[in-house]
């Protein structure tokens, strides 16, 4: 087990990505502390489940696009597990639509939550991260922050913005040991992008990806894994794109 006696904060643990990162993450013999926003039953479960197989974890529930609330999430994370080491900024919400036709809230709303709560969560956890010596960070981000895409306006720039902050965070805090490293994860079927796969089952964006499937959840927590533990030691600033090739194409890869 890479991680045993580390102690991990996941944000947005309860479903998708974030319940697959926070069991992989325990599978490897990390104490979990599982954030939620609202879905309390579902985080509950999560808990169970890393219980039931000899984990440790226990649910948070606070919304962390609210400083305040993020801060309480460290110290709540902290005294429930011990010291953290690891911080997983997977909370994220999406609000598609064409500019166009957007109210004039919708990037805030996105903006606040995907790039927002990276920034308070991180905010929350330096001083016992800069002070231990080692620890790491990890963002999980989209493809979509360095490409474009209709109707992805606002979550595209929210994305943008958490990559540009993973380099900043990354230089900022090395001379403290600490690492900070990003997942660019691709189409990734969840129920945050499910309104992108309502026209087809996703078969027309599919024929788009080289590798011709979609990511899965667990493959996507096995790149935050990777990042979170001493496999990287030396990696840090890096965006690790989990696509199956679709940003390294032009246009749709094929005349």
């Amino acid at each position: 087990m890479k991680l045993k006696d580390r102690t991990a904060l996941v944000t947005g643990a309860s479903r998708g990505i974030g319940r697959a990162i926070a069991l992989a993450l325990a599978e490897q013999g990390a104490a979990v502390a599982v954030n939620y926003r609202s879905r309390r039953e579902e985080a509950l479960a999560v808990v169970k489940e890393i219980e039931a197989a000899g984990g440790r974890a226990v649910a948070v529930g606070a919304d962390v696009s609210d400083p305040q609330q993020a801060k309480r999430l460290a110290e709540e994370a902290t005294a429930g597990l011990g010291s953290l080491n690891i911080l997983v900024n997977n909370a994220g919400i999406s609000d598609d639509g064409l500019i166009y036709d957007a109210a004039p809230n919708a990037w805030w709303n996105v903006m606040k939550v995907n790039f927002g709560g990276a920034y308070h969560t991180t905010h929350a956890v330096m001083d016992q991260f800069m002070a231990q010596g080692e620890a790491s960070i990890v963002n999980i981000s989209s493809a979509m922050g360095e490409r474009g895409w209709i109707g992805q306006s606002n979550y595209s720039a929210s994305k943008g913005a958490l990559n540009s902050f993973t380099r900043c965070a990354a230089i900022e805090l090395a001379r403290f040991g600490v690492r900070v490293n990003a997942v660019l994860a691709g189409f990734t079927p969840t129920e945050l992008v499910e309104e992108v796969f309502q026209r087809d089952g996703g078969k027309s964006i599919k024929r788009q990806i080289p590798l011709r499937r979609f990511a899965t959840v667990e493959q996507v927590a096995a790149a935050a894994v990777f990042l979170a533990g001493p496999d990287s030691g030396y990696t840090t600033g890096e965006l690790l794109t989990v696509d199956g090739g679709f940003s390294a194409q032009l246009g749709i890869g094929r005349p």
